[in-house]
């Protein structure tokens, strides 16, 4: 499964991005607090 692209959820609870999301650091209009994915490095 990919990550999916668009925006990123947020927590109803703090008002900030999903911790349990993940970001593709790859790409422009990134969330950077978010982790980058789990991929080998090519």
């Amino acid at each position: 499964m990919g990550l999916k692209p668009g925006p990123k959820r947020t927590a109803k609870s703090t008002g900030k991005p999903d911790q349990r999301q993940r970001d593709n650091k790859d790409t422009p209009g990134n969330t950077p607090s978010l982790k980058p994915p789990k991929r080998p490095k090519k």
